[in-house]
């Protein structure tokens, strides 16, 4: 709505509100019509048409007579006409009368009058009777609230505009034509959660740029992502990609030579890609994309700055995402696999309280329970800290990654975290038996960057009868 809607919508309520109060006197005859006693408040300057236009004057002065405004101006009148600009005056009797009294005249319709006109032609328009400033009635407490309530709509209106939307993001949301470009799109399926769904969106920008295609994303990856990232890559919705003859292209975990030449205009990617090989040589594009939304990043800093280690703010923040969940039978019954002890943790912890002096350990995970009764925060270097719901893993991921160092699991969502974070990273290597079938589908090599530092999982839980 803009501010002149506004006005001339209160200006209708006001008057509205005045008929029923009984104290608006009919005055056909005159281009000003009179709503109602009320103080000279910001919200009807503003409405009414500025300061300047608010003058104070005795109803019995002629119109040419000097008047003065609100701050003391002196103002000289001529008796003829105003501008048609003039929104509205304020009169009020002058002092030694027996009652105060304060009018607003607004201008009704048509031509432009004297204020002095309009004084001649109905002075029952400039007061009204029986209204003390010590004692209102109940129409004008009635009319009060009226502008207290408008007034706060607009003002929150005006505020509520400039605050940034939790799920706001500079990606553009696209409806292609039923003639899709000739050079050829790219998108990829959306499976997982979302340190899969980031590992789909870096490998989809990365090989549409590889192949010289237009990049899309699903609304589904969009409505994971957006809320914290400022990611770029538009939108294309189910029901234009229904009609685009796609070709299916299934991608392994790991970049391969033949996906820098993808045949076909119209490629949907399939699979888990979740490797730097695919996207680290545009690395600082993907920390780009990636960027945290400013609430986001200012809700973890503020976190990490409250944290004190034996009294002092740590110099070094570390940030440690123990995997769980499902993956604690998965990871055995399926993949031959273990996940992170109690044993992998305390030999992370003492490798960074080594290296670094004071360090806190901030620690994330989806089973917290179990954090806290098997890693050692006896030193006061550990805070347990995040929500651990899987729905809603914002506040976790940018803990991690507004911290100076990492210490993962398993699981892209740590992969990712330790990828942001920069940093030293401390992972879980070799935690599935070498017939595991896992690393059919998974390399080590292609998931952890080559300087991040591996601490050998220990599997003799798998090697019991």
């Amino acid at each position: 709505m803009s501010l002149q809607q506004l006005r001339e919508s209160c200006l209708l309520a006001l008057s509205t509100l005045g008929n029923q109060a009984g104290k608006v006197p009919p005055a056909p005859s005159t281009p000003w019509s009179f709503l109602q006693s009320v103080p000279a408040g910001s919200l009807l300057q503003e409405l009414l048409g500025g300061s300047d236009e608010w003058l104070f004057s005795d109803p019995g002065t002629p119109a040419s007579h000097a008047t003065r405004d609100c701050v003391g101006r002196e103002h000289h009148h001529p008796s003829e006409t105003h501008s048609p600009m003039a929104l509205g005056r304020l009169a009020y009797e002058a002092p030694g009368r027996e009652r105060g009294r304060l009018g607003v005249l607004v201008r009704a319709a048509g031509t432009p009058g004297a204020l002095r006109g309009a004084h001649q032609e109905t002075h029952s328009c400039l007061t009204i009777e029986g209204l003390r400033p010590t004692c209102p009635s109940l129409s004008t407490c009635f009319f009060l609230f009226a502008i207290f309530m408008v007034s706060t709509i607009f003002h929150c209106h005006q505020r509520l505009a400039l605050v940034p939307k939790p799920w706001a993001s500079s990606s553009r949301v696209v409806l292609v034509s039923r003639h899709p470009p000739g050079e050829g799109m790219f998108t990829i399926e959306t499976k997982g959660r979302l340190g899969n769904q980031m590992g789909q969106y870096a490998t989809l920008y990365a090989l549409a740029m590889m192949n010289g295609r237009r990049a899309y994303i699903s609304p589904a990856m969009h409505n994971t992502l957006a809320p914290i990232f400022r990611i770029s890559l538009p939108v294309l919705y189910s029901e234009v990609a229904g009609w685009i003859p796609w070709q299916n292209y299934h991608l392994n975990d790991w970049m391969e030579e033949e996906y820098r030449h993808i045949p076909g205009p119209y490629v949907r990617l399939t699979g888990y890609p979740c490797s730097w090989t695919f996207y680290h040589h545009l690395r600082h594009e993907i920390l780009q994309e990636f960027a945290l939304h400013e609430h986001v990043r200012r809700e973890a800093q503020a976190f990490l700055g409250m944290l004190r280690v034996r009294g002092a703010r740590p110099a070094t923040f570390v940030g440690v995402h123990v995997r769980r969940g499902d993956y604690v039978h998965v990871m055995p019954n399926v993949w031959k696999g273990v996940v992170a002890d109690r044993g992998y943790l305390q030999q992370a912890l003492d490798w960074f309280r080594a290296r670094f002096s004071s360090p806190v350990f901030v620690v994330t995970s989806d089973g917290m329970a179990w954090c806290r009764e098997n890693i050692d925060a006896s030193r006061g270097d550990v805070v347990f800290a995040g929500n651990g719901i899987e729905g809603s893993p914002a506040k976790d991921f940018a803990l991690l990654t507004q911290c100076n160092h990492t210490i993962m699991t398993i699981g892209t969502f740590g992969i990712w975290a330790a990828y942001l974070a920069g940093g030293e990273t401390i992972y879980l290597a070799n935690y599935t038996l070498p017939t595991s079938p896992f690393l059919s589908i998974f390399k080590p090599e292609a998931a952890f960057l080559p300087e991040w530092k591996g601490i050998a999982a220990d599997l003799s839980p798998l090697l019991k009868p």
